[in-house]
């Protein structure tokens, strides 16, 4: 028999994830070395802090195709400030980031929301 799958913590307390919308837009042909980056590094340095990626898009019909958009997925605003600030303080990161960059910049602006689901979201 198959046991039952386990229900998530933040469930099990009676709250819902909030979620962080962000949005990187790209210097003009630097697409690859981004979406290198995250592939080559920036994932597995996440699963090492405990970051939870939700989900990674590319822009295929909108303003503009230079974007990147992902969502992070987090218990509470303070889960989020101590895994954010380890993962940008951490050396294998910051090495990461100026290997990556070593050809110039790579995001030429960031944009970040914070989301927190309504009562009727499919995604909790």
């Amino acid at each position: 028999m198959l046991a039952a799958p386990a229900t998530p913590a933040h469930e099990q307390r009676g709250f819902a994830m909030i979620y962080e919308l962000r949005v990187y837009r790209c210097v003009p042909n630097r697409m690859p070395a981004l979406l290198k980056r995250f592939e080559s590094k920036t994932l597995s340095l996440w699963g090492k802090h405990g970051i939870r990626k939700a989900g990674f898009f590319t822009t295929m019909i909108g303003e503009s195709n230079h974007e990147l958009t992902y969502l992070l997925a987090w218990e509470s605003l303070a889960e989020r400030q101590q895994k954010w600030s380890a993962f940008i303080a951490d050396p294998e990161w910051i090495a990461a980031r100026d290997e990556s960059e070593k050809d110039g910049p790579i995001v030429a602006t960031v944009a970040n929301s914070i989301l927190q689901p309504t009562a009727f979201s499919s995604v909790r």
